[in-house]
């Protein structure tokens, strides 16, 4: 698995599936790999509908079910992010020596792993937890859970749910291109996403190094670019967010970093006289690598967000 660019075609046509599968095969010489499925689902919270709780700003949370694994997205709008947290902390140690901020019980976002999938929505219903969908059918189960106050069968139910249908192509031994539209809970096709992941690269850099050299990025644009069929007045737009976001995103605690760095050190030390390269021998994993669930991560996030900023979770 390596570096991934996510598209958005908007206005995608019924069709766009069809179309761009000719095009990949036909111009590309791609090989069809596979069916491309993804589940998204979305619910709020419903602490504020309990009587003398003050809740500042409602909490959200969306799921997405790729393969065995389960992305899940908290949010909280008044809870501190992480560099939020760590500037106020070395302000007040700045001004106050010896003085330490306490951590908040949680941070602005949260984004677990889960598996397998349908063992959250069985764990809410087991823990009776004050989740409910965000749009169920008819409005009934939204009504019933602010109004069970934490019975059984308050609502929480399967959650808004999105679909991405779809495919997955190779292009050479470098690429893999995934298309697929996206499914309202309603039937309907709000356009679709496209998806090419380049295989040799494990990371990129969007912004310049220190040479002035400028990334690489421009490989995903253009495969993405010319895999899309010549459709007039095409609405497609560039998933993305900066490093200081995938920080934020991806945060660990500096602790955990410098103990993988320390076992990493310790590791390599062993065979500093060995000059040569066995067959076993392979760069070390690093952070921020877009590699196996790491890279299934990222692209969950990404086009969460995307659904989010549509208004269609």
């Amino acid at each position: 698995m390596g570096y991934t660019g996510l598209a958005r075609w908007i206005n995608a046509p019924t069709t766009s599936i069809e179309l761009i599968h000719q095009n990949i095969i036909r111009n590309h010489q791609g090989q069809y790999k596979g069916k491309w499925s993804l589940s998204i689902r979305s619910y709020r919270s419903t602490l504020s509908s309990i009587p003398r709780y003050q809740v500042h700003a409602e909490r959200s949370m969306c799921t997405l079910t790729m393969n065995d694994n389960v992305f899940v997205l908290l949010e909280d709008p008044a809870a501190p992010m992480h560099s939020e947290y760590h500037q106020k902390a070395a302000e007040l140690a700045q001004t106050q020596p010896g003085v330490h901020l306490p951590p908040p019980a949680h941070y602005r976002h949260t984004f677990p792993t889960l598996g397998p999938p349908g063992a959250l929505e069985q764990l809410l219903a087991q823990l009776r937890a004050r989740w409910v969908s965000v749009r169920q059918a008819g409005g009934s189960g939204a009504a019933g859970g602010a109004a069970g106050g934490g019975q059984k069968g308050q609502g929480t139910g399967t959650g808004q749910q999105l679909t991405v249908d779809g495919h997955v192509y190779s292009i050479g031994t470098d690429w893999l291109v995934r298309a697929g539209n996206v499914h309202l809970a309603g039937g309907a096709v709000k356009g679709m996403f496209l998806e090419a992941e380049y295989l040799p690269l494990p990371t990129m850099p969007t912004r310049a190094n220190e040479r002035g050299e400028t990334d690489l990025q421009f490989l995903l644009s253009n495969l993405l670019l010319s895999v899309l069929p010549n459709v007039p007045d095409a609405r497609i737009v560039a998933v993305t967010i900066g490093d200081a976001q995938w920080e934020e995103i991806l945060w660990e605690e500096p602790e955990e970093d410098e103990e993988k760095d320390k076992s990493g050190k310790q590791g390599a030390d062993g065979d500093d006289d060995d000059i040569y390269a066995s067959e076993g021998d392979l760069p070390p994993v690093r952070k921020g690598d877009w590699i196996g669930v790491e890279r299934d991560r990222r692209s969950a996030f990404l086009i969460i967000g995307a659904l989010k900023q549509e208004g269609l979770l």
